[in-house]
């Protein structure tokens, strides 16, 4: 037969106090004599009272719980954002609970947050890589500040994204500015964000600048579709002098394609990447990049989750790129 758990009311019988006294003691609340609370606190170590927290949480209307959705942990970006809302969640005093996407729809959506609604969470984290909202209605718990990682799409919903449009507009300008006579674009998948936007800045420079457009070469974040796409862009008839990835996996791909292929990287072709990995700092040569700061996107989004908690209003935060030059970008060879 199980021992029965130790409650408030018996350690309110052992020390001679009132429930509520104890009940006090055991939330940290004010109001009790330094001398009882060290009573109250030393017979709940004899008794082994240990506070129920469902019970607790209850009563106060808080669960001390970060909600978080995503699709997927392969991408660099949400790992390192997860690992930072979960720590700097703890540091406050929240734990944290993830629920996986099976999907990528509104409907999926709807569902994790549905089950997130049900397990009782404080605040809402929602990781958004693809469009599927736009066209699909997302109806977040009522009653739970939720902030969406991603750009501003649910009306009255706090959001935090990166300015990616800035960060490829200047790293397409900075081959540009090299003497090249146009950039290549190994694309994101469609369907992303992220894609579309370093996308739709690449075209935007080229068409402000009067240079070629050329035909793009899809992507899908990996290194094996960079070094696919890369080998159609050699094997093109005019060879391009400088190719802007949509991620830095990509680029890395790329790379081994260029190397194959004979050619040396800057000399006869630059690459740029973007998100500036750990590794892109490694690659042969260093790989010129777009740095994001996964880390800030995650702190960012966590406070401003917990603001609203706190009666705060959603915020639309936009989070500075930054580009860093390395090796792997030089000026076209007079060849």
């Amino acid at each position: 037969m199980q021992e029965r758990r130790t409650s408030l009311r018996d350690v309110a019988q052992a020390v001679g106090v009132s429930v509520q006294t104890v009940s006090r003691v055991a939330n940290g609340e004010p109001n009790v004599a330094p001398e009882k609370r060290e009573l109250v606190l030393a017979k709940m170590r004899e008794l082994g009272y240990r506070p129920n927290a469902a019970a607790r949480a209850i009563r106060r209307g808080s669960f001390r719980t970060v909600g978080v959705v995503y699709h997927s942990l392969h991408s660099v970006g949400t790992h390192r954002s997860l690992e930072e809302i979960s720590e700097r969640a703890a540091e406050s005093g929240y734990a944290t609970t993830l629920m996986p996407l099976a999907a990528s729809s509104g409907q999926a959506a709807n569902g994790a947050f549905t089950r997130l609604g049900e397990m009782a969470v404080d605040v809402l984290i929602v990781i958004l890589p693809a469009p599927f909202g736009v066209d699909e209605a997302l109806h977040l718990p009522e009653g739970v500040p939720a902030v969406i990682l991603g750009p501003p799409l649910v009306e009255g919903v706090a959001t935090v994204d990166f300015d990616q449009a800035v960060g490829a507009r200047q790293a397409v300008r900075s081959l540009l500015d090299l003497g090249h006579q146009t950039v290549h674009h190994i694309t994101g998948p469609p369907g992303s964000f992220s894609a579309a936007s370093r996308l739709d800045a690449w075209r935007d420079v080229l068409t402000q600048t009067g240079r070629a457009l050329p035909a793009t070469q899809p992507g899908d974040w990996s290194p094996r579709s960079g070094y696919r796409a890369m080998q159609q862009l050699l094997a093109e008839h005019e060879r391009p002098t400088a190719v802007f990835a949509a991620n830095d996996q990509m680029a890395l791909g790329a790379y081994r394609a260029i190397i194959e292929a004979g050619l040396r990287i800057p000399e006869d072709v630059s690459v740029l990447g973007f998100d500036d990995i750990d590794e892109a700092e490694m690659f042969a040569p260093p790989l010129t990049t777009v740095r994001q700061d996964w880390g800030l996107l995650g702190r960012e989004s966590l406070r401003v989750a917990l603001e609203m908690e706190g009666g705060a209003p959603p915020e639309q935060v936009e989070l500075a790129t930054q580009l860093v030059l390395r090796a792997s970008t030089a000026p076209p060879s007079a060849g």
